[in-house]
């Protein structure tokens, strides 16, 4: 009699529940290219739901990609899930949910690289879940997709809608830019910045690792680079482990790391540690103490620079490595009486443009031996150097009608460009700011469609003038997820903030329960605030 009342009781509160709440399909951010909803709704219970591997999947049990995502993704799904207690045991009929992957190609030790396929199919029915990938980088967004179409209901019981995702990114290069030098960020503050990047689909980490004010990359050939150019030699460097912590993290996230070595500009933390890099100022007929730009004129310059990037590429395992160029001031060069000597020696006259075009065009040629594709800012272009066609050329300077005009040069030239500039969300102001990320189109120029297709993406900076591992977080999240949408979805079908404002709130929520502290667009609530107060 007991077990009969109790039964019944578990069916007319099960009933009380399902028809509490109004039956709601739930969006996916960045939105994906095509993907259709009905208000057909299954429960999930997390004690019978399961990851698996397809039979005919290339990729089974071992891959340590998707192992280690089918626990990730178990645990972001089911965030208060402990063990199977309260109401999370009241079905009547424990149904399994089974999310079943499928992957062509089984490749699951190597990295993410430009030409990683990362398109999906993901059909949600009753009682599983159908995901279909090329590639385990493929597999991995579509469980993040998978991961943000689960919900939970007034009673904290768990539901997914029927639901079906065609799914790939518009650009190859989706990136973002943390800054290391200005100010350090401490290891944790990194790699939580790669779990949100993962949550938006971003799959390219820039690490602007060092600049002038420090040089935290602890070098196992050049030591003294960090020892005398960290902030501190030993609290405020990344060792030669903590790289590869970095490294290892993004991967099993299907992010690549693109370290950033910024030169002859950005340099002044180098020459503490590295005897005769820096160009010694002059003032009048005698050195004034102060020293510019590395030095372009003497042959130890590249020999030192050729072991570097030997060392660099040994440890980054990505094909691309920056090698910035950018804003170089060249009053140093002009006073020095032997960099005079040397522009005289090879017919450069008067113009210091030349000059840097030499020192670009030799580093060039070093990362090429490596077998490296350089990316360069875009001055390097501007100042008309010499480089490989290979060579990808990054926009960051001016109002949008300037890098229109820069797009067109560039991509008319025949290289390939991404756009950071309108992108630099280290730059805020107060109201909605998200929606001017959100409304760049980074192929409205003037151009043809080959012209078009040369803009490999853009990626979102945060420079650390004023950045450090205190407001990191906040101020990069959810503005950046704006950006990820843009170079993951169809232009067309996002075109509007107003129709993106819902869904983004409602990403920040989910940004803010996966312990992201990702700062409010307006006046609101999320269901679950941020606990980690």
């Amino acid at each position: 009699m007991f077990l009969t009342e109790t039964k019944r009781f578990h069916f007319l509160l099960l009933l009380i529940i399902l028809h509490s709440e109004v039956e709601q399909a739930y969006a996916v951010w960045p939105m994906p290219q095509q993907m259709s909803q009905s208000t057909d709704r299954y429960p999930i219970n997390p004690q019978l739901l399961a990851f698996s591997y397809a039979r005919d999947s290339a990729a089974q049990s071992g891959c340590s990609v998707l192992d280690a995502a089918f626990e990730r993704y178990f645990n972001l799904i089911f965030p208060d899930f402990v063990g199977g207690t309260g109401l999370s045991n009241i079905w009547s009929e424990p149904k399994p949910f089974t999310v079943s992957v499928k992957v062509k190609n089984g490749e699951c030790d190597g990295f993410p690289d430009e030409g990683s396929n990362e398109s999906y199919n993901l059909s949600v029915s009753a009682g599983q879940a159908v995901l279909k990938a090329e590639s385990v980088w493929g597999a991995l967004r579509g469980l993040e997709s998978f991961s943000q179409l689960v919900y939970q209901d007034d009673y904290n019981l768990y539901f997914v809608n029927k639901t079906e995702i065609e799914d790939f990114p518009r650009f190859q290069f989706r990136g973002l830019l943390l800054d290391t030098s200005r100010h350090y960020l401490p290891m944790p503050a990194i790699l939580k910045t790669l779990d949100a990047m993962a949550y938006s689909k971003f799959n390219v980490f820039h690490w602007h690792i060092v600049d002038d004010p420090s040089f935290p990359y602890q070098s196992r050939n050049y030591p003294d680079l960090s020892s005398k150019g960290a902030f501190h030699p030993m609290t405020h460097i990344y060792t030669q482990s903590d790289v590869k912590r970095v490294i290892y993290h993004a991967r099993l996230r299907g992010i690549r790391v693109v370290p950033e070595f910024d030169s002859p500009g950005h340099t002044q933390s180098w020459g503490k540690g590295q005897p005769d890099l820096l160009t010694s100022c002059y003032k009048g007929k005698v050195p004034s103490g102060t020293f510019g730009p590395v030095n372009p004129t003497l042959s130890s310059t590249y020999q030192f620079l050729n072991g570097l990037f030997k060392e660099v590429t040994s440890v980054f395992p990505d094909s691309y490595l920056h090698l910035g160029g950018d804003e170089v001031d060249f009053t140093c060069w002009r006073s020095n009486p032997n960099v005079q000597a040397f522009m005289a020696k090879m017919g450069f006259g008067s113009d210091y443009t030349k000059l840097e075009s030499y020192y670009m065009e030799n580093i060039v040629n070093i990362t090429a031996a490596l077998n490296k594709t350089s990316i360069v800012w875009q001055d390097v272009f501007d100042y008309r150097e010499r480089i490989p066609m290979d060579t990808v050329l990054e926009i960051w300077k001016g109002v949008p009608a300037d890098y229109r005009a820069e797009l067109g040069r560039i991509t008319l030239a025949g290289y390939r460009v991404l756009l950071s500039a309108p992108w630099y969300i280290n730059h805020i102001s107060y109201g909605q700011d998200w929606r001017n990320a959100y409304t760049v189109q980074p192929q409205n120029f003037s151009g043809t469609e080959q012209q078009k297709k040369l803009v490999i993406g853009g990626e979102v900076c945060m420079w650390g003038e004023y950045v450090d591992a205190t407001n990191l977080t906040p101020r990069l999240w959810p503005r950046a997820s704006a950006a990820a949408e843009r170079l993951w979805s169809d232009e067309e079908k996002t075109s509007s903030v107003d129709k993106a404002f819902p869904r983004l709130e409602d990403f920040r929520c989910t940004l803010i329960r996966r312990g992201i502290q990702a700062e409010p667009l307006f006046v609101g609530h999320c269901k679950h605030e941020y606990s980690g107060l």
